[in-house]
């Protein structure tokens, strides 16, 4: 009983204008989640920070054998470790995949490998190619994320290098690669090229830069279908900010050490704040929060009610926000005992988010929780609760079936969609499910179901 309760506290976690939205657990068992991705197929790759990644498979198996581990090359501990993770964009033809990662001696490495010639759930981990080794003064302040833009090129958050309030000034550093978001050309013989439209190519500032004056850009991500770039920047001692801006726009100071969000916190050499880009949207630590785990903008087609809003979460009070196309921010109430420490989208772009603590894997759903049928894009689940049979309505599709995964995340019951809608449910125990509409590898439809 103690998991299905645990399942229901989850469920019933919050509320966006009479809108459920879900934890589902998805994967268990995982040791310090700290990136969630994919390489466009249906499997979900999740780094630890300890060393390894992980394939998650879509019933939410963890493979036993690593798909990559690094975990001797790496420094561990605190906000080190290997902490980001980009597939080539032609992955499917050359294997390429990125990593980023703390090496022996602290400074941020960002390194090219290889899948396995003849096993893709297995890297070559002799394959690897070094692109940047950029040396840190502290320990703190890793930065971390990494993303192929739609430009084909490789764009990578750093953080400012650690300690408190930018001592060494890296932030308004042009010329320094800590701070900043960097951008580079990783097709080529050498380690890497610089793509010519960077801003500072030719003129004081870094080649590599792209953007700068970010403390410590705790996730960024890319929303295509607005053409954005999302960057969580984690503030110092009062406030969070989340920043958007056009991927085209180049040469972007975001304000730090000048600003903590749209405050001043040490402008003594600072340019005009004119100069400077605030962000659209910030919070500060009253309730426990502290730090900012960015997230996604969703895009997916499950659930219509999450379109155009950006997902992300505090990571000491527990709650995920999602902030609205006008900027205002809603936040759940906690789910105890997850320190959310990322995010990830599935290859149809569902989102998914990952908790440090626990090793716990979730998909982000939405469901209507109570006793009442369900309708939601014109389908209809009666009755709730149910027994021995359910009833859809509203389907066009044909040759339709049911999956049902129980409390723990795992599938434990399939069933066809008979002509009238019904589905047989007699072998399911009472408690608490996640039925799947799917055709072949396609889902139509998902919501959560109580058995009684």
């Amino acid at each position: 009983m103690k998991k299905i309760t645990f399942l229901v506290s989850l469920m019933v976690g919050f509320l966006y204008q009479a809108q459920t939205v879900v934890l589902q657990e998805f994967a268990t068992g995982l040791t310090s989640p700290v990136e969630i991705t994919n390489a466009n197929d249906s499997r979900l790759f999740v780094v630890q920070q300890t060393g390894q990644i992980k394939i998650v498979q879509p019933s939410g198996t963890v493979n036993a054998v690593n798909f990559l581990d690094i975990s001797t090359k790496i420094t561990y501990g605190g906000e080190r470790g290997l902490l980001g993770l980009a597939f080539h964009p032609q992955y499917a033809t050359n294997g390429y995949f990125f990593v980023y990662y703390n090496n022996l001696a602290g400074n941020i490495t960002v390194a090219r490998y290889s899948v396995s010639s003849t096993d893709p759930n297995v890297a070559n981990p002799a394959s690897e190619k070094l692109m940047l080794d950029i040396p840190k003064p502290f320990s703190n302040h890793n930065g971390g994320s990494i993303h192929f833009g739609p430009d084909g090129y490789l764009w990578i958050s750093t953080g400012d290098g650690g300690s408190g309030g930018d001592p060494n000034n890296n932030g308004q550093n042009k010329n320094a690669l800590l701070a900043k978001m960097l951008r580079i050309d990783v097709n080529s013989t050498g380690p890497y090229n610089i793509p010519p439209s960077n801003p500072f190519v030719g003129i004081d500032g870094a080649d590599e830069v792209w953007s700068y004056g970010l403390r410590n850009a705790w996730k960024f991500s890319f929303d295509l279908t607005a053409g954005n770039v999302m960057v969580a920047d984690v503030g110092q001692n009062q406030i969070e900010e989340i920043n958007r801006m056009p991927i085209s726009q180049v040469a972007i100071n975001y304000g730090w050490r000048c600003y903590e969000g749209n405050s001043a916190y040490n402008t003594g050499g600072c340019a005009a704040a004119s100069t400077m880009t605030f962000p659209v949207a910030t919070y500060d630590h009253s309730g426990g929060k502290c730090s900012i785990t960015g997230g996604y903008v969703y895009r997916g087609s499950l659930y219509p009610a999450f379109a155009g809003k950006y997902f992300f979460a505090d990571y000491c009070s527990a709650q995920i926000g999602m902030m609205n196309p006008d900027n205002s921010i809603t936040w759940t109430t906690a789910f105890s005992g997850n320190n959310f420490s990322t995010f990830g989208q599935d290859s149809q772009k569902e989102l998914y988010v990952a908790s440090i603590s626990n090793g716990k894997l979730y998909k982000l759903t939405t469901t209507t929780l109570g006793t009442q049928e369900h309708v939601q894009d014109g389908i209809r689940i009666y009755p709730i609760p149910a027994s021995g049979k359910i009833f859809i309505k509203g389907l066009t599709e044909k040759n339709l079936k049911a999956n049902f995964t129980n409390a723990e995340g795992r599938m434990v019951w399939e069933s066809i969609i008979k002509d009238d809608g019904s589905v047989d449910i007699s072998g399911l125990i009472p408690g608490i499910y996640f039925v799947t509409l799917h055709s072949e590898n396609m889902n139509i439809y998902s919501q959560k179901l109580l058995v009684k």
